[in-house]
């Protein structure tokens, strides 16, 4: 199975696969089954716009199909993608590119969320989508993540 084939190329057929290998993880089960609302990392419209959808989405759906919602955490503007850029820039990058939308935020008051992200490098976006959630009141962010990668190596 090849992530890049699913992550840019479309083929969204190994969604089924790359779901049952994280619910094979240990405690993965555990955090679906406590958590309220399950959570994409959400994408900017224009990526969503070039790739024609949102692998954490599939994810998330494939998850906890009853619990999860994509309309409670937003991506507020594009930014370039994180994959191409170094550690310090993309921490910078993502800073304040997450918000919860505040007309659905009361439905995080309290709650236990579990945020689903396809690949994880050095989890600048997942930490500033975890603040986001955070601090619209949700009481545990628990990140659940397909792959973990290296930082690219630079010359």
């Amino acid at each position: 199975m090849c992530l890049g084939h699913w992550k840019f190329e479309g083929d969204v057929g190994l969604t089924r696969p790359f779901a049952r290998l994280m619910l094979a993880a240990p405690g993965v089960r555990d955090a679906l089954d406590a958590a309220e609302h399950v959570l994409p990392t959400p994408m900017s419209a224009a990526r969503l716009g070039q790739r024609g959808y949102n692998p954490a989405l599939l994810l998330a759906r494939r998850l906890a199909r009853s619990r999860t919602r994509a309309d409670l955490l937003l991506r507020t503007r594009d930014t370039p993608p994180q994959r191409s850029l170094p550690r310090a820039q993309r921490l910078k990058n993502v800073r304040g590119a997450f918000q919860v939308d505040p007309l659905r935020a009361q439905a995080l008051q309290g709650r236990r969320v579990v945020l689903v992200d396809d690949v994880m490098t050095t989890g600048a976006s997942v930490r500033e989508a975890a603040a986001a959630l955070r601090a619209a009141g949700a009481a545990q962010v628990t990140v659940l993540v397909l792959a973990r990668t290296d930082e690219p190596a630079r010359n």
